[in-house]
């Protein structure tokens, strides 16, 4: 077995493994065999608020590993992702915005939609920055200023909030959580996830052959336009669609590729069903942690995921600060 076969069977039944410890997770565990006793008080537990919250981590792990992995394709930058690069805090926006005029509260789908528009408006400045330069330095600070403009945004909704409960919305939607989270929700989000790693999946070919420039992209027949759109248009809905029902988890689409890239190859396009995979592993294992963390309350999702992904994106910089010097 090669190795890539190898790392896609791990990392299938480690998401097998986590599916399962997910459900019976939390205050309450819950055994394997309250599942086939609907007459156990514990049976509402996992099926009617445990497994959304399990499918929504799948989906969402997926949607920002495959995310980080294409943006990183793109760009040929290894800081690129949804995350650090403000696309999650635009998402984010839209959706606050919906909060703070009080239309999400009357028709939640409109909070996916406000989610994915701020998703697709801060690709389409990101991509359009690509086109000029594409060093280190230039999408750092790109991404600042989105997150510095999208923290701005969601600070001056948050204190002009008309009502405590369009407050406490937008502090959830701030620190991103899979708490509380519906079918309704599963329902709403996933389609637009799903959507948007097919069409991320179709820029594979256009992803691979940019790793020789713009230059021999263009050679090969690649349309970089088409593939710019499909770009932003597939990142826009499955980060929008994620941030919309969770809010701002950052790192995953970071980390995830730099994990898997030894193991899998090099290659952008080949790396983006593995980080589909490993995006979804992760996400579902800190969602598992964070409820097993003692306190009065769970932890936030995004909290844990800063908390891990800060000390990595340092590494990470520091590492390729030693690269540029050696």
């Amino acid at each position: 077995m090669s190795r890539r076969a190898a790392t896609f069977a791990g990392l299938t039944a480690a998401l097998g493994v986590l599916a399962v410890l997910s459900l019976m997770a939390g205050r309450v565990w819950v055994p394997f065999g309250a599942w086939m006793d609907q007459t156990d008080p514990r049976w509402p537990i996992i099926f009617d608020l445990r497994l959304p919250r399990t499918l929504l981590a799948l989906f969402v792990g997926a949607a920002l590993g495959m995310s980080g992995a294409a943006m990183q394709g793109y760009t040929r930058n290894p800081l690129a992702d949804p995350g650090s690069l403000g696309v999650s805090s635009m998402a984010a926006f839209g959706a606050v915005l919906t909060l703070y005029l009080g239309q999400g509260a009357q028709a939640p789908w409109v909070i996916s939609v406000a989610g994915m528009a701020g998703a697709l408006a801060a690709v389409l400045l990101l991509l359009a920055l690509a086109g000029r330069a594409s060093g280190v330095v230039t999408f750092v600070l790109s991404g600042v200023i989105l997150n510095t403009m999208a923290g701005a945004g969601v600070a001056l909704a948050l204190s002009l909030a008309p009502n405590p409960w369009a407050v406490n919305e937008i502090v959830n939607w701030i620190m991103g959580s899979l708490a509380d989270r519906s079918a309704d929700e599963l329902a709403l989000a996933a389609p637009f996830m799903v959507l948007g790693c097919v069409a991320l999946m179709f820029t594979a070919p256009a992803l691979d052959a940019l790793t020789l420039g713009e230059t021999g992209a263009r050679s090969l027949g690649v349309d970089l336009p088409r593939t710019r759109l499909i770009l932003a248009v597939g990142v826009a809905l499955a980060a929008g669609a994620s941030v919309a029902v969770t809010g701002v988890i950052g790192f995953v689409g970071l980390i995830v590729p730099h994990l898997l890239r030894p193991v899998v190859g090099a290659r952008p396009g080949g790396l983006l069903l593995p980080s589909a995979l490993g995006g979804a592993v992760l996400v579902l294992a800190a969602d598992i942690a964070v409820r097993l963390v003692p306190g009065a309350n769970e932890v936030k999702l995004g909290v844990a995921m800063a908390a891990l992904g800060g000390p990595f994106f340092f590494a990470l910089l520091m590492q390729m600060r030693r690269r540029i010097a050696g």
